[in-house]
């Protein structure tokens, strides 16, 4: 990426003065950042010529521990666990803190996924693999059967994976089931046949004899679609390689970047977050956590402040978000929002963050950019 921008600002000279500001969402905002506090040091080294102007980490993936650790409470609160269920959903968690604080990512992410059943489980029997790798971190559940969320869904808690569904994914291995579990919510058609049809011939640029990635049933739905096959979890959008593409990135997936966070404000970098109300799988509760660990010297300053209402552009007198802002750092609650783009969802409620708040996130982006 830092070769591709370099290049670009050298060809494209016009656009250094330029301000450039990344956007990022979920599995991206960990890449982003990372890719940010590159481009900050190539800059500062001048090989790299252009006007950094900041980044925004969107319902980001930036401390994975911290969203998971949070589930439990945030379902709870909202009605979505009983007593028993934040019960079963907290000792999944730990597992899962447990494999991450002895540093095995790899098994981090293999209960990440057990967590994940957990909190969907409807009364069926986790798989056989599940439990053995439950087993390995945590003596194993009280019982077989978990009568939890009845199948919320990770993209907005307002709605759920119909029963079908989740039926299907039952029996699988945690890769193929992430596969599964994340490739539906966000996209109805095939991504190949989209880049390989209507996006080729836009561009006019590729030549016939390259394809994007391999064939995909038209059912299946990436969980990331803006990260395409960078992610572990949204190569199953992009084609048949899905697997083979998460098994390669496993070991990384909850690996946190905090410190990199840290670094880019340190550097004085604009960095802002944002999260969608509705999120579960990188809930609020955990965005709010990591901030708080956060060694920033500004860190007290901004804790200090009182959040400030923004209304809803679509909405006059409805609030749409809170925001706080200090120095180089910025934090915005988007309400009404889930996880990230999407259509209207076929129960009438829309899947995504931010943008299913489109005006809301058009305001925000505006006040990101120093436009408003």
């Amino acid at each position: 990426m830092l070769v591709v921008l370099r290049d670009f600002f050298t060809e494209r000279a016009e656009f250094q003065s330029v301000p450039f500001y990344i956007f990022s969402e979920s599995y991206g905002g960990k890449m982003a950042a990372a890719i940010s506090l590159e481009l900050t040091k190539a800059v500062a080294q001048g090989s790299v010529k252009c006007n950094f102007a900041g980044v925004a980490l969107g319902d980001s993936w930036i401390s994975p521990l911290d969203s998971v650790m949070t589930w439990g409470p945030y379902l709870y609160t909202t009605s979505l666990l009983d007593d028993h269920g934040l019960a079963d959903v907290s000792r999944a968690a730990q597992a899962v803190k447990e494999a991450v604080e002895q540093q095995q990512f790899l098994k981090a992410t293999e209960l990440w996924s057990v967590a994940e059943t957990v909190v969907e489980q409807v009364g069926t029997t986790l798989g056989g693999f599940y439990w053995e790798a439950y087993a390995q971190q945590q003596k194993a559940l009280r019982a077989v059967f978990c009568q939890n969320t009845n199948g919320v869904n990770f993209y907005n808690i307002l709605t759920q994976e119909p029963d079908e569904e989740r039926a299907s994914w039952s029996g699988r291995d945690f890769i193929a089931l992430q596969t599964w579990r994340h490739l539906r919510p966000l996209h109805r058609q095939s991504l190949s046949e989209l880049m390989n049809g209507p996006i080729k011939k836009k561009l006019a640029i590729i030549p016939q004899n390259v394809t994007w990635g391999g064939t995909l049933s038209s059912t299946h739905i990436s969980w990331r679609a803006h990260l395409c096959c960078l992610s572990p979890l949204t190569a199953p959008m992009c084609s048949g390689q899905a697997e083979e593409v998460f098994s390669s990135m496993a070991g990384d997936f909850m690996r946190p970047v905090v410190d990199i966070v840290d670094q880019l404000l340190t550097a004085g970098v604009n960095v802002t977050v944002y999260n969608g109300q509705l999120d579960l799988i990188v809930d609020t509760m955990g965005q709010e956590q990591w901030v708080k660990q956060l060694q920033w010297e500004g860190l007290p300053g901004f804790n200090e402040l009182r959040w400030t209402p923004l209304d809803d552009p679509a909405a006059p007198g409805v609030t749409g978000a809170f925001y706080k802002t200090y120095k180089n750092f910025a934090f915005y609650w988007i309400l009404k929002a889930g996880h990230m783009v999407t259509e209207l969802g076929r129960r009438g409620v829309n899947d995504g963050i931010p943008s299913d708040q489109g005006a809301m996130a058009l305001q925000m982006l505006k006040m990101i950019t120093q436009q408003q």
